[in-house]
């Protein structure tokens, strides 16, 4: 499946979360319910991925956590907060660089309007999984 695909998936089902749900919940009960909407399309859903760190060619664990990766291509990040903070964004794109991810969704469920809280992020350094 294409990533644009996919990213549409995603937001048709956070839109349909948010739209039932409404703003003002915790980050998990969003999850819960988003997993359970992709998972209805047959979409591979990851939740709590580790992300490990790789630095001077050592690997550590950090703790890290991807909140979910959709058919090993998109990662979402989740949130329910009042503002999305520029770390926010950072944030996602640097588990995209770690993962070696193209795109990903930062997706704030507490606002008014579930489209002003869907951002896209793309990591410029994305680099094909499959090349050597």
């Amino acid at each position: 499946m294409e990533i644009n695909s996919i990213t549409s998936m995603i937001i048709e089902g956070a839109l349909k979360v948010h739209s039932s749900l409404g703003p003002g919940l915790l980050e998990s009960a969003y999850s819960a319910c988003l997993k359970h909407e992709l998972s209805k399309k047959d979409c591979t859903v990851l939740t709590e991925v580790k992300v490990p760190l790789k630095y001077d060619s050592i690997k550590i664990n950090t703790g890290y956590r991807i909140d979910f990766l959709v058919n090993n291509l998109v990662i979402i990040e989740l949130k329910s907060v009042t503002q999305i903070a520029p770390i926010h964004r950072l944030q996602l794109l640097t588990y995209l660089k770690l993962n070696n991810n193209q795109i990903g969704l930062l997706l704030n469920f507490n606002v008014l309007s579930m489209k002003d809280g869907i951002i896209r992020i793309r990591n410029s350094r994305y680099c094909n999984k499959n090349s050597g």
